[in-house]
């Protein structure tokens, strides 16, 4: 598998996470996925989409779209009759509905047709369902934390376990979360995610300090999915 952060990346967020935890009793687990979904439902709204468009067209200009299946049939003599008609409009939308279908099944294209608030949905439900398999309830004072970094979406996520979602509130994450998103679009994924560790280490070491007999529960080198 290709790496999706080179092996000088791995270094330097699995040594942020060691730093940050040192000062803490949190456990922070760092997790980076090319994408979040498929979005493959998204291409075929959009071809469902362009079926209704055409349909509206059609209807709003019923001349032009009888003179044009006339062309297309070689029939200029006589009027179309309806099951031409039918079959003419049925053959236009398929291929309609076709050539979006498969259009959007170019990947950057359909990322670029997604709506942004589609994303941020489909990347928050992977982080949190990769928190409850990676993190939630895996260390004994509930102080789990992940981060995760969704590429392709060039969106990120912090999700808490329950003692700490109880002592720090989720705007709290809002510094770490933008010095990521930054690093990913100026192409600094891996210092990014490295900055962002420091930062929820910070915050964590405030709440949460390092007990005495506080072990490693949760691993710290970084996760590729």
């Amino acid at each position: 598998m290709q790496l999706l952060f080179s092996h000088a990346d791995h270094d330097l967020v699995s040594a942020a996470v060691a730093e940050a935890e040192a000062d803490s009793s949190g456990e922070i687990v760092t997790i980076v996925a090319r994408r979040s979904d498929s979005y493959h439902d998204v291409g075929l709204s959009w071809a469902a989409a362009a079926i209704f468009l055409a349909l509206s067209l059609m209807a709003a200009f019923p001349a032009q779209l009888r003179a044009f299946l006339s062309s297309l049939l070689l029939d200029w003599e006589h009027e179309l009759t309806d099951w031409k008609l039918l079959t003419g409009i049925t053959g236009l939308l398929i291929l309609k509905f076709l050539a979006v279908r498969y259009l959007l099944a170019i990947m950057p294209l359909r990322m670029l047709m997604t709506p942004r608030a589609t994303k941020a949905r489909r990347v928050r439900r992977r982080a949190i369902l990769l928190f409850r398999t990676a993190a939630e309830a895996r260390t004994r004072g509930r102080t789990g934390v992940l981060i995760y970094l969704s590429l392709d979406e060039h969106r990120a996520e912090i999700v808490a376990d329950r003692a700490i979602n109880d002592k720090v509130a989720p705007e709290a994450w809002g510094d770490a979360m933008a010095t990521l998103i930054d690093s990913i679009r100026s192409g600094r994924a891996g210092e990014g995610m490295a900055q962002a560790v420091g930062k929820v280490g910070a915050i964590l070491a405030t709440h949460f300090p390092r007990e005495q007999n506080d072990v490693n529960e949760l691993p710290d080198r970084l996760i590729e999915l």
